[in-house]
């Protein structure tokens, strides 16, 4: 008998962080992860399907320009956890299955009906630390692009805010631990920005310019985590 196939999620909570303060984020999480950050700079392509498909559906092409050749991702973003469970986690859980493309998939998309809902430019850089999970923490500015494929000509959604990010992939059986983990994580970034589930408006944290101000006067990773 074939096994039912295991639905592959994510966990993720979300927060924004003044870019002042972004250099003290990064001296933390260096300690906290003890590796070297991973540069962003991400153009990512919302696609919506046509009426010619019968059900409505989106995708996300993600394509990384930090690599010396682009590297283009597809995101299928499924539905969140609702009701009584969604209500006993910290984290929105929703599917989410990443599957790497050519650099073709675009005209692939557009020939299956699909057309462009908007463009973003997301520049910054992410750290990955195991835990019971594989957490990533990512510190992107959010840029909108006026003009198609116009990345050079991309501006900052919110200027002087940053978007935080903390995820983990997981399953249906796994969820619980997965959100535990980045919970846990998260209490480490406190300080610094509140984090939440993704549309949940927080702001900034009042204790933010302190909590900067000492992890920058320590100098060090090694400091920053005494």
């Amino acid at each position: 008998m074939m096994k039912p196939k295991v639905e592959s999620k994510e966990c993720i909570v979300q927060g924004i962080i003044e870019t002042q303060h972004v250099e003290a984020l990064e001296v933390l999480l260096q300690g906290l992860c003890g590796v070297q950050k991973e540069k962003l700079k991400v153009h990512e392509l919302l696609l919506k399907s046509g009426s010619n498909l019968g059900t409505s559906s989106e995708v996300r092409l993600l394509c990384s320009l930090e690599q010396p050749e682009p590297v283009w991702t597809v995101a299928h973003i499924g539905g969140a956890l609702k009701g009584a469970a969604s209500d006993q986690v910290s984290a929105l859980v929703r599917n989410r299955e990443d599957s790497r493309v050519s650099s073709n998939a675009l005209r692939f998309f557009y020939a299956l009906g699909y057309k462009l809902d908007h463009e973003l430019l997301r520049v910054g850089f992410a750290f990955h630390i195991q835990r019971t999970v594989r957490i990533t923490v990512s510190v992107t500015s959010v840029h909108k692009i006026p003009k198609l494929h116009a990345i050079d000509e991309a501006v900052p959604v919110t200027p002087g805010l940053q978007l935080v990010e903390v995820s983990a992939p997981s399953t249906s059986d796994t969820y619980h631990e997965a959100v535990a983990a980045i919970s846990s994580f998260s209490e480490f970034l406190a300080p610094l920005l509140h984090l939440s589930k993704p549309g949940v408006t927080t702001g900034v944290v009042s204790t933010a310019s302190g909590a900067a101000g000492s992890l920058m006067s320590r100098g060090s990773s090694k400091g920053a985590l005494s």
